[in-house]
This record gives structure tokens, C-alpha cells and sequence, in this order.
């Protein structure tokens, strides 16, 4: 088998992988998680049964592979926003915490689908503690921007800037009006800017 035939045939993967999560994303979006038809997913896909298996376990499969993508997109979105804020010169742990804050909730804005979709309860079974640990993990490693003296992460600042983004996450994605929720972010975004670690008031 040449090199090229073997190209071409990674090239159809590809592109039925790609086909089936698009055509999955838009069911799921229209119908939930609960409602979705394999069979509505792979002819909007323009696939076959058997070419989904191929690539997916089942429909869990693909609702957690799309959710992967996005937060995967999320992260780098966050990671972009701090690199460049660091990069014209801001320092204050807080200031890049929320322009990394403001690309999370901006990066909703923008597919607001699968935020709304990921944020309606309608998912596989354990999804809501996936979609709760994904958070925390996120607001963690965010939270790191934070030094303190004994080099680790404030548990406290962790718990309110998880509840607070989550909070913001959940209104931004179920509402149907984009000016309002840009200027509910901004609010949000505010009143974080002037929370204080218990640790710095402590110091």
C-alpha cells in the first residue's frame, strides 16, 4: 500500500470524524442529549452507522469528544488572552486572571450552542460532575497567577472564583440576548476584580 493511498485514507477518516461531530453538535443542540438519534446524527453526517463506530463509542462518545474540543479551545483562548496581557506589560496577578476570565466567557459568546447545550443538565449520566471538576481544574490553574509564600494554590479564592465564573458561565449560556449578557460578564468581571485572597489580607 503507497504512501499516498494511505494519506488519502487518513484524509476520509478525518473528515467523517470531522463530518459526524458537526452533524452531532448540531442534533444535540436542537434535540438535547437525551433525544439525539445515532441514526439523525449520521445522516446529517452524510455517514453510516458503522463509520460512527468506527470512530466513536456511541453517542456518549460524541457529546463528551465535542465537550473535550471546547474546553480544550477554552483553554487556549485563556492561555492566548494572559500570554498577551503579560506581554504588554501587566503584572497584577488579578488584571491577568480576568483578561483570561474575559476570554473564557468571550470563547462562550462566541459557540454559544455548545455552551448552552453543555449547561442544560441534559448530558450523559455523570456529566454535570464532569462539567463541575472541568471548572475547578480551569479556575485552579488560573488561581496560580495567585503566588503565595509557601507556593500554593488559595483554596478560598479557588472556591469563589470557581463559584463566580460558574455562575457567569451558566447565566451568558441560557440567555438569548448577546448585549445583555456581554454587559452581565463586564458586571461580573467587575465585582471580581475587587475580591481580595484571605491569604493577602492575612500577609
Amino acid at each position: 500500500m503507497s504512501i499516498e493511498h494511505l494519506q488519502r485514507t487518513s484524509d476520509r477518516g478525518a473528515a467523517t470524524r470531522g463530518a459526524l461531530l458537526a452533524a452531532a453538535r448540531e442534533v444535540f443542540s436542537v434535540s438535547g442529549f437525551a433525544q439525539a438519534a445515532v441514526t439523525d446524527i449520521v445522516a446529517k453526517a452524510g455517514a453510516s452507522v458503522g463509520s460512527l463506530y468506527h470512530h466513536f463509542s456511541g453517542k456518549a462518545d460524541l457529546y463528551l469528544t465535542l465537550f473535550e474540543e471546547f474546553q480544550n479551545r477554552q483553554q487556549e483562548r485563556t492561555r492566548e488572552a494572559v500570554h498577551l496581557a503579560r506581554d504588554q506589560g501587566e503584572a497584577d496577578p488579578m488584571r491577568l486572571f480576568i483578561a483570561g476570565a474575559r476570554a473564557y466567557l468571550d470563547g462562550c459568546l462566541a459557540e454559544p450552542d455548545l455552551a448552552r447545550l453543555f449547561l442544560s443538565g441534559d448530558g450523559p449520566p455523570g456529566f454535570d460532575r464532569a462539567l463541575r471538576d472541568r471548572l475547578r481544574t480551569w479556575a485552579r490553574r488560573n488561581a496560580a497567577l495567585f503566588h503565595t509564600g509557601d507556593g500554593e494554590v488559595d483554596e478560598a479564592l479557588v472556591v469563589v472564583l470557581t463559584g463566580a465564573m460558574s455562575g457567569a458561565v451558566a447565566e451568558l449560556s441560557l440567555s438569548e440576548d448577546e448585549t445583555a449578557s456581554r454587559r452581565l460578564a463586564d458586571d461580573v468581571l467587575a465585582i471580581i476584580s475587587r475580591m481580595e485572597s484571605p491569604r493577602e489580607r492575612r500577609s
